[in-house]
């Protein structure tokens, strides 16, 4: 039993591990991008005020 809890311990580790790298590199594309002009957060931090039918949508609509 001692082996399983030895591997159990392990996978959570590189789980974790794995997890952290995603986040961290989901967060570092999200500031290049805003960095580098090509997309712009802010606009979409105004979705929770703006969000009645009348108001103007934030990007146009690709048919």
């Amino acid at each position: 039993m001692v082996e399983l809890e030895f591997v159990q311990g392990i996978a959570y580790f590189v789980i974790t591990i794995l997890l952290v790298v995603f986040l961290y590199s989901y967060i570092f594309s999200m500031y290049k991008r805003q960095r580098s002009g090509e997309q712009d957060y802010e606009r979409y931090a105004n979705l929770a005020l703006k969000d009645n039918l009348t108001d103007e949508p934030i990007e146009k609509r690709m048919k």
